[in-house]
């Protein structure tokens, strides 16, 4: 058991989604697992264990913002030997043909967080994907037909910015899309040295300003669950 984490030794598995929205793991849980049962409720951050075609698998709510993500994937990871997590979050589109609903495999991500300028004396570290999860999460995505994105994103700490256009910069250079959680998660599973993967849809976007509903964000983003348990090669 970990200061935010309540699972017993071996109740969570070495396999682990990672939604922000403790409701989206519910309904992982619920719509993924079979026989799901719940390990954590501590802060009603919700954790799940339950198998996928016979293989054990959770899926643990992150909160938003990379000190939440980098908290409770450190005891994961440490407390609990996790050797694959796979976020499954939200994004906001930066470019004009990256679409509501479509998905963003994260390659790498750049970010406005200072936690990596922190631990190395102002220089620029990358957190980038772990190559066998960005390849089985390719590989499935291409045998399914399921159309994707895969390039740089952007870890903000901001979700309201000062500057209404803020993205165009990031635009420019090509960035993806905005998301919260990814930096810290691959900084992590490097420093640790386990694998991880980052799998987004986009649920807003900056470019149109169209928006999907809580609700969608939620429940509806089926496609890039389907894509993190085909990383995990179920």
């Amino acid at each position: 058991m970990s200061i935010h984490i309540e699972a017993k030794k071996g109740e969570i598995a070495e396999n682990v989604l990672l939604p922000g929205d403790p409701l989206r793991a519910k309904w992982i849980a619920e719509n993924f697992f079979e026989d799901p049962k719940i390990y954590n409720n501590v802060r009603g951050m919700l954790g799940y264990t339950g198998t996928v075609n016979g293989t054990k698998i959770s899926v643990q709510g992150t909160g938003m913002g990379v000190p939440s993500t980098l908290i409770y994937c450190t005891e994961l990871i440490k407390d609990y030997g996790v050797k694959n997590l796979i976020r499954v979050g939200s994004a906001g589109s930066f470019q004009k043909e990256i679409k509501l609903y479509d998905i963003v495999i994260a390659m790498t991500a750049s970010t406005t967080s200072a936690i990596n300028r922190a631990v190395f004396a102002d220089a620029g570290y990358s957190p980038t994907v772990s190559y066998e999860l960005f390849r089985k999460a390719i590989t499935f995505s291409e045998e399914n037909n399921i159309k994707f994105h895969a390039g740089n994103v952007l870890t903000s700490d901001q979700f309201y910015e000062d500057e209404a256009e803020f993205y165009t910069k990031w635009a420019e250079y090509g960035v993806l899309c905005a998301e919260m959680e990814t930096a810290g998660l691959y900084t992590v599973a490097s420093k640790y040295g386990v694998n991880a993967l980052s799998v987004l849809t986009i649920s807003d976007s900056l470019v149109t300003k169209e928006s999907t509903t809580s609700k969608e964000r939620e429940t509806s983003f089926r496609k890039m669950i389907e894509i993190a348990l085909g990383a995990l090669k179920y």
